[in-house]
């Protein structure tokens, strides 16, 4: 087969059509292009995509956040941290010196009645929650690149929880689910809202990428139940819509979801990306279980790369890439993202040794 363009070859996957290779597509930690730029792996002004040859890209363009008009207020500061009030009326703290997941302090909205009278009227779909620029400019740098398209953002669980936090939001699920789903009607609402405005000025992209961290180490964040009483209607309305324009779905989600799946193929999900090894995800399992109903995308431990350790590296790829990679259904990427501890080395060897055992 003559060598596909990164557009044809993740499409022929998300349709499990004929490709010359397994994809390829990764996340990293912000300062870790620079760190690698600083070691002299990669000339200033080249992107990471680019320079390994990505398959794909995405834009991330909506702003759910529900006051618009809210100015982050800083609460306290020091030398490592910063305690911000932001637009959800959420109090949180995040590290200045390097990227992480912010600490959740305190949230203004936490049952129904807050969230009623604080966030609910605010989350309409005005324009301004839409940055049609920078959409517009990735979509067309994709297609000079020839690279697939996707819109990407985040789906109603990863909506729920910025405005709650999920200690809240899980205690809902179990004593107040009506409430819990009202959010979630309110953000597929929004969500499908936006898009099609969206798609409707600047055209739609070639797939949706919606992520969604589910589940934590060994278990979800919810029972199966749970999840197809409250989160699936939402889950459900948006893939549907994104269907019926003809478009796949890829959903991410970090943590342990296995015991999710069946509600989640069921809500439409054409392709599960990155199965957190760590976390009990076992992409070879999935793989055996469900690998006629989803396409798979990562599941290659990041901890191995993250500790450089390029003979547990070489005996992982070799193990899983020919299992995942049959009836072409597989995209190469870690089980997380790559973080400035990982050594360009390392990761040169990873996408070429991939690349190598995962050609058809």
């Amino acid at each position: 087969m003559r060598e596909l363009t990164g557009h044809e070859r993740i499409d022929n996957i998300l349709h499990r059509k004929p490709v010359d290779r397994i994809g390829l597509f990764e996340h990293f930690w912000g300062d870790t292009l620079a760190k690698w730029q600083e070691d002299g792996k990669i000339q200033p002004g080249q992107d990471l995509p680019s320079h390994f040859g990505f398959d794909l890209t995405t834009s991330w363009c909506l702003n759910c956040v529900a006051d618009l008009d809210f100015k982050p207020v800083v609460v306290e500061e020091d030398e490592e941290t910063v305690l911000t009030k932001n637009g959800n009326y959420a109090t949180l703290r995040t590290h200045k010196q390097h990227a992480s997941t912010p600490e959740h302090v305190a949230f203004d909205v936490t049952e129904r009645k807050s969230w009623e009278e604080k966030a609910k009227p605010l989350l309409i779909p005005e324009e301004r929650r839409i940055n049609f620029e920078a959409y517009r400019n990735a979509k067309a740098a994709a297609a000079d690149k020839q690279r697939f398209f996707c819109w990407g953002g985040v789906n109603v669980f990863e909506q729920m929880h910025p405005i709650c936090g999920h200690e809240h939001m899980l205690v809902g699920m179990a004593l107040d689910p009506d409430w819990v789903r009202d959010m979630v009607k309110t953000y597929s609402d929004l969500t499908v809202n936006l898009m099609e405005i969206l798609f409707e000025r600047e055209g739609q992209p070639d797939g949706i990428w919606f992520y969604e961290d589910m589940g934590f180490k060994f278990r979800p964040f919810m029972s199966p139940q749970m999840y197809r009483e409250i989160v699936f209607p939402g889950h459900k309305k948006t893939i549907d819509y994104c269907h019926s324009l003809g478009m796949k779905v890829i959903m991410h989600s970090c943590g342990f979801v296995e015991p999710l799946l069946p509600g989640i193929i069921e809500a439409g999900v054409d392709c599960l990306q990155v199965m957190e090894v760590k976390a009990g995800m076992d992409p070879l399992r999935i793989k055996r279980e469900y690998g006629d109903e989803l396409v798979l995308f990562g599941g290659m431990d990041a901890c191995n790369l993250v500790a450089n350790d390029i003979d547990a590296i070489r005996a992982e790829l070799a193990e899983k890439i020919p299992l995942l990679m049959k009836d072409f259904g597989y995209i190469l990427h870690s089980d997380h993202s790559i973080p400035t501890t990982t050594e360009y080395e390392t990761y040169r060897f990873f996408v070429d040794e991939g690349l190598r055992l995962g050609t058809y």
